[in-house]
């Protein structure tokens, strides 16, 4: 079996693909002048150009290009970056190689950046060396109230799944239901569900019932596998809500609770159950972007 190509070998493929000849050759030769001399100043000065050296356009990728970025990285996926990110994110991963302090080089750039350089930044999380050193930062990412920024972070990408303590987890989740964010595309959020998320979950939709503000279905995502006392009574009462999409996140909740009573409640809506047991009802499906 062939090895799998490394992140950088695919980033230069896909870029030479679709950058013009003159973006290329400005590209590589920056990364040539960083093969030597290390100046922060020339860093900073070639991450900042290459918006203006690449043309606006986004990576096109196929279904190999993905394939091979999974084989490169498992839980990396390039899927929706632009040429310029993708660029930033070449340039970074050829510094990273050599910088003595990749982890204060990362901060300091990500101190200065505005929103497009602050996405690229963080979109490269997966590729970076040292990321337990980059934690601290990657959470200080999802703290924003800047959507495209949080998503960087939170959005398809193995980084908070596999690197995020309980607490910062659990913090950007809740972000995410705060700024209008959606939670399909996080990594890991069944594999990391929790009972102290499921409790803030469920104490969020209590302050959004108070002030008869609407509840994203999504939110009973993270409460299904702990419907249990006033979960469970939470979730009921969503079951019976007049808004369609949260009954049916409800009820999606309940096809994952423990216990009898759970299942109780989730047969107690059988058109809704038949549509989960037929795979017409799924969390993918429910799923729909503000």
């Amino acid at each position: 079996m062939p090895m799998a190509e490394n992140p950088n070998s695919l980033l230069r493929t896909w870029l030479t693909r679709q950058v013009p000849q003159a973006g290329m050759a400005w590209l590589h030769g920056q990364l040539e002048k960083l093969s030597g001399t290390l100046a922060d100043r020339n860093i900073h000065i070639a991450f900042g150009l290459i918006p203006r050296r690449m043309v606006r356009d986004d990576l096109k990728l196929t279904q190999s290009d993905l394939a091979n970025a999974q084989a490169a990285r498992p839980g990396w996926n390039p899927q929706g970056w632009s040429l310029d990110e993708a660029a930033r994110v070449l340039l970074l991963c050829h510094v990273a190689a050599r910088y003595k302090d990749f982890p204060a080089l990362f901060t300091d750039l990500c101190r200065t950046a505005d929103v497009q350089e602050a996405v690229a930044l963080y979109k490269g999380l997966p590729l970076y060396p040292a990321p337990k050193a980059l934690v601290a930062q990657a959470a200080e990412g999802v703290r924003t109230n800047m959507r495209s920024v949080f998503e960087a972070v939170a959005h398809n990408n193995p980084f908070p799944r596999e690197f995020f303590d309980q607490d910062q987890w659990n913090q950007m989740v809740l972000k995410a239901l705060f700024i209008g964010s959606t939670l399909a595309p996080i990594q890991g959020l069944d594999a990391r569900a929790n009972r102290p998320l499921a409790e803030i979950l469920c104490d969020y939709a209590h302050e959004r019932w108070a002030a008869g503000r609407p509840i994203t279905p999504e939110l009973w995502r993270c409460v299904g596998p702990f419907a249990e006392g006033a979960a469970l009574q939470d979730l009921k009462r969503a079951l019976t809500s007049t808004d369609e999409n949260e009954r049916k996140g409800a009820a999606l909740a309940l096809s994952s609770g423990p216990g009898a009573e759970a299942k109780a409640a989730f047969n107690s809506v059988p058109e809704l159950a038949a549509l989960i047991a037929d795979g017409r009802l799924t969390w993918q499906s429910l799923h729909t972007r503000p």
